[in-house]
């Protein structure tokens, strides 16, 4: 319909009262101020100048469109002074596995806050498979989630390591210490959602050699986790991080034997390579500092 040289040289027949004054300021030639202007009149079929003896005012819808404009003009340069200058602005398609949200997310994004003000996150919590598929589709830009199942061909950064561990409510169950893996497959398990690697590693653990299968719930919600353990559903495989943030839950966590100790879970900030390498390397550098702060 328009476009901002259309707004320049509107603003310059206004501000200097005329279209010959407007040639000389601005070195177009008089004549294709002229027709710029009638061609901008015809696509929007509106006048926009009233002529008379005294030269050209504006008419009440070109003063609509002059107000209008100037607010187009000023956002253009807001946006062209911060890529000029190097802020950072806009909106992060941010994923995290949900141990981040209760553990860095937090302090991490206070950070980010503080360095970039006019940055706006979208935030999505879910799974890293889920999460590693929506980064390659570019549904995320940047994603925190386990190293084990990030996509190919991605740029990672590893977080210090989540220790994982066995857990209780001791008014509901009773296990000898340490225990072993049989007394923990005696009892139902509450861990990860199923197909998770968290989750695959439980089974791995537990179902080798036993004739009936391990009963093992999963929960892409850890404040679930911790509630249904604490009532005494089962025994969980939780984050020792996580407890330590909830420990109204009335958790305690079970002494096992070294056949029976979960691995820690390690997380990456991953980004693709040729998307967003900016935004993901300010994400990276806030996530280490706060994993370890």
């Amino acid at each position: 319909m328009f476009d901002f040289r259309d707004i320049e040289v509107i603003r310059a027949i206004v501000r200097q009262g005329g279209f010959r004054a407007a040639s000389d300021a601005t070195g177009i030639a008089q004549s294709a101020i002229s027709r710029r202007v009638r061609h901008l009149e015809d696509r929007m079929k509106i006048k926009i100048f009233e002529r008379d003896g005294r030269g050209v005012r504006l008419t009440a819808a070109g003063r609509r469109l002059c107000d209008e404009a100037e607010v187009l003009v000023a956002q253009r340069d807001h946006i062209l002074d911060e890529l000029t200058q190097g802020v950072m602005a806009g909106v992060v398609r941010l994923g995290v596995a949900e141990t981040m949200t209760h553990t860095i997310l937090p302090r991490m994004l206070t950070s980010l806050r503080a360095r970039h003000p006019q940055l706006r996150f979208e935030i999505s919590v879910d799974t890293s498979g889920q999460m590693g598929q929506e980064l390659a589709n570019d549904g995320l830009d940047v994603v925190i989630m386990l190293r084990d199942q990030a996509p190919c061909g991605i740029n990672l950064t590893v977080l210090p390591p989540v220790g994982l561990g066995w857990y209780v409510a001791p008014a509901h169950f009773t296990l000898p210490s340490p225990a072993g893996v049989d007394d923990l497959a005696a009892l139902p398990i509450v861990s990860f959602p199923k197909g998770t690697i968290p989750h695959r590693r439980v089974i791995e653990l537990l179902s080798p050699g036993r004739k009936q299968a391990v009963v093992v719930h999963g929960s892409a919600s850890l404040a679930t986790v911790l509630h249904l353990v604490g009532q005494g559903f089962g025994i969980g495989t939780i984050p020792h991080d996580i407890v330590a943030a909830w420990p109204h839950a009335g958790l305690e966590e079970i002494a096992v034997l070294p056949d029976a100790q979960l691995p820690d879970l390690e997380f990456a900030v991953c980004y693709m390579p040729e998307r967003n390498a900016e935004i993901g390397r300010e994400v990276a550098r806030a996530a280490v500092e706060t994993a370890i702060y």
